[in-house]
């Protein structure tokens, strides 16, 4: 038998992964890491303590609810236990806890030192109430209408994330009555940060929570009781929208429903202050139908993600990073034409180094070119305001054909992608929303063109979103061509979209849920079958997620065959590094930086043999069977150069943002003890982009 066709280690395999749910808070450890770095501006040190919270509630709302539902049935048995609920409720208890302690007792006093207060009520001399009187009776006041609770009164729907108080009574009510509870609700429209005048003279820059203004004017909202105990509180409801798509006639009337119900879902975590009393946190418990480890008590506001509104408010330029100016695209030159340039070579930006506005440079210069006749396009997350969606709006006002492919299942962007698609549609461009049960996850745009030789189609394809906004914070790749196959192969995949025909033999795309990740398993096989032959074999892979079960064991399997893999994950990895004996060359980092890292990445060698992926899935389960994702090659061997080195080589030489997983579970931070080594990937490409973009100028 050759080495070729040897047998390979079992599939198989006894290997213990790691729990998905823990490396997802896990990962939030390492960003709340960069709100700790006294080397961090100070409002960026909060921007990052906000977005902990941020993701914290997304986790909650996406993957509490099993957990929580098993804690309640006290199962014992499954993935989702009563004992899984507590090991989370444990570690995200932990990590709350440390965020306000970091808040009270390093960012405030770095604030004050800086000349910015957040004035509590205790603080506030007669002059500042004064003032908070009139802004309360003015602006709050109107907007409150407290709610006692009686039998025909019962306890009010609470939004999702809303911020609310609790109040208890003493006395009797109007109709004598010794009802106790009342509920304060507070809108959202209100400013959760309002700036208060300072003294003449005095520079502090003075700020008011919204919180505290109504604390401290409870009592004109009861005239004749008496205000006891109260608390803030805040519930977290599951919201991940669930819609049976096989009892569905109309996705987008199904999904506007579902998204009026989002906010009312299943209570899975209650916040309140840290001095509420025991009587109305048991209370708000009962009322919310969760156990005493869902309940969060918190030295400082609720709803912490609100104080990113301070960064804004301050926008002091000294304690913000140094604004990065992203560079025109390096392979563009302003001015030229798109379709000229890509008849030279394929073209690749790397976002946000380089900026978007070649992207929307070439969907502007395909809209207002004649000779252009039609433009199809995926939309997955554009955002409320796009001008990219303007754009086609114009596209079909010049009588082009457009086609768009729309996300209505895109979570959390679900209401913006159905009022993009019903303003599209209204004006007739063909709207369609992909394959019932699957998302359209993929990134596409492909223009056709009338040309001398005939029509001509020019793609672009990324490894993120068609958002401006995110575009200048996350890491991607956008990749422009019009070599003819790889241009035909997007055709295909949109015609198969639309149409639900069945997909011809593409010549370089790689699509899931129909051949990505088999071809990524085979790809996997053939260099460990490779490296038994004793050639020199490589895989490094750059994702945002690996928790697919296949793909993790082909990568433990090809790594005991003697395969060097590395893998570059931001989020949540189950896949153990460094075990003796199983995982030896394996190992997996994580990158943290300024900008959250985006791109997908794959690179195989098999001697001097290398391929290069750019992809838009992450190495999930989902995003190989149950989503439609491209990868596709980078053929062009300079481009391909470039990619290696700016996405891949750069960041496992990071030694600055760089964290290493350990055998256990664990993330060390990469410390190296040569200085010159303490290099970020992220800063590095900023400065050879600005160099670079000086140099142009």
């Amino acid at each position: 038998m050759s080495l070729l066709t040897a047998p390979l280690l079992d599939l198989t395999l006894p290997i213990k992964f790691l729990d998905r749910d823990r490396s997802i808070l896990a990962f939030n450890e390492r960003v709340l890491d960069w709100a700790r770095r006294a080397d961090v501006p100070l409002l960026e040190r909060l921007r990052f303590l906000c977005i902990v919270s941020s993701n914290l509630d997304e986790f909650f709302e996406v993957r509490a609810a099993p957990h929580l539902t098993a804690a309640l049935a006290n199962d014992q048995k499954g993935v989702y236990t009563a004992d899984s609920f507590k090991a989370l409720s444990d570690f995200a208890h932990d990590m709350v806890a440390r965020q306000y302690t970091l808040y009270n007792d390093e960012l405030l006093p770095a604030f004050e030192r800086e000349g910015i207060r957040i004035v509590s009520h205790g603080e506030r001399d007669t002059a500042q109430r004064r003032w908070v009187k009139e802004y309360f009776e003015k602006e709050v006041r109107p907007l409150l209408i407290p709610v006692g609770l009686d039998p025909s009164h019962p306890f009010p729907q609470v939004a999702n994330k809303s911020l609310n108080f609790i109040v208890r009574l003493g006395g009797r009510d109007a109709f004598g009555r010794e009802n106790d509870i009342a509920i304060v609700k507070v809108p959202r429209v209100l400013p959760r940060l309002i700036r208060m005048p300072s003294p003449e003279g005095d520079n502090t820059r003075l700020f008011l929570s919204i919180s505290s203004v109504i604390r401290a004017h409870l009592a004109d909202l009861f005239p004749g009781r008496k205000v006891g105990e109260f608390s803030q509180f805040r519930v977290t409801r599951h919201s991940d929208l669930e819609v049976d798509e096989d009892d569905v006639k109309n996705l987008r009337t199904a999904l506007r429903l579902g998204l009026e119900q989002r906010n009312y879902g299943q209570a899975v975590r209650l916040e309140v202050s840290a001095g509420c009393s025991e009587y109305l946190s048991s209370f708000l418990l009962k009322q919310f139908n969760l156990p005493e480890l869902a309940l969060y008590r918190v030295s400082g506001p609720v709803n912490l993600v609100r104080l990113t509104q301070l960064v804004d408010l301050v926008n002091d330029p000294q304690l913000l990073f140094t604004r990065h100016k992203a560079c025109y695209p390096k392979q563009l030159h302003p001015g030229q034409s798109f379709f000229e340039r890509l008849k030279q070579s394929d073209v690749s930006i790397h976002q946000p180094f380089e900026s978007f506005d070649g992207v929307l440079a070439f969907l502007r210069e395909a809209v207002n070119d004649p000779q252009v006749l039609a433009i199809k396009q995926t939309i997955y997350r554009t955002g409320a305001n796009s001008e990219l969606m303007l754009l086609l709006r114009e596209a079909v006002r010049r009588g082009k054909e457009v086609t768009v492919v729309v996300e209505l299942k895109a979570r959390f962007d679900e209401e913006a992608n159905i009022n993009w698609a019903e303003m599209l549609e209204s004006i007739g461009a063909q709207v369609v929303y992909g394959v019932m049960g699957l998302k359209t996850h993929a990134k596409m745009l492909l223009v056709t063109r009338r040309e001398d030789t005939g029509l001509v189609r020019y793609a672009h394809l990324s490894t993120g979103n068609y958002n401006p906004s995110t575009a200048r914070l996350y890491t991607d790749v956008s990749y422009l061509t019009a070599e003819p196959m790889l241009a035909a192969d997007v055709d295909n995949v949109f015609v198969h979209l639309a149409s639900h025909s069945r997909l011809p033999k593409l010549h370089h795309l790689l699509l899931a849920p129909f051949q990505l990740h088999r071809k990524l398993l085979e790809k996997i096989e053939a260099l460990a079958q490779a490296a038994l032959q004793g050639k020199d074999t490589r895989i490094v892979i750059k994702t945002n997620a690996l928790t697919d079960e296949q793909l993790m064991r082909a990568l433990v399997k090809a790594g005991q065959c003697g395969v060097k893999i590395d893998l570059i994950v931001r989020g949540a990895c189950m896949l153990p590094a460094q075990v003796p004996g199983v995982t030896d060359n394996i190992r997996v980092r994580s990158v943290i930086g300024r900008f959250l890292e985006h791109s997908r990445v794959f690179y195989f060698r098999c001697a001097d043999d290398e391929t290069l992926y750019l992809s838009s899935a992450d190495w999930m389960n989902r995003n190989m069977l149950r989503r439609v994702e491209l990868a596709w090659p980078v053929i062009d061997p300079t481009i391909r150069q470039r990619l290696i080195d700016e996405c891949l080589v750069a960041y496992l030489h990071d030694g600055r943002d760089a964290w290493d997983l350990q055998p256990n579970g664990t993330y060390v931070r990469v410390n190296p003890a040569d200085p010159a080594q303490r290099h970020s990937a992220q800063a590095a490409l900023m400065a050879r982009y600005s160099a670079s973009s000086k140099q142009e100028r």
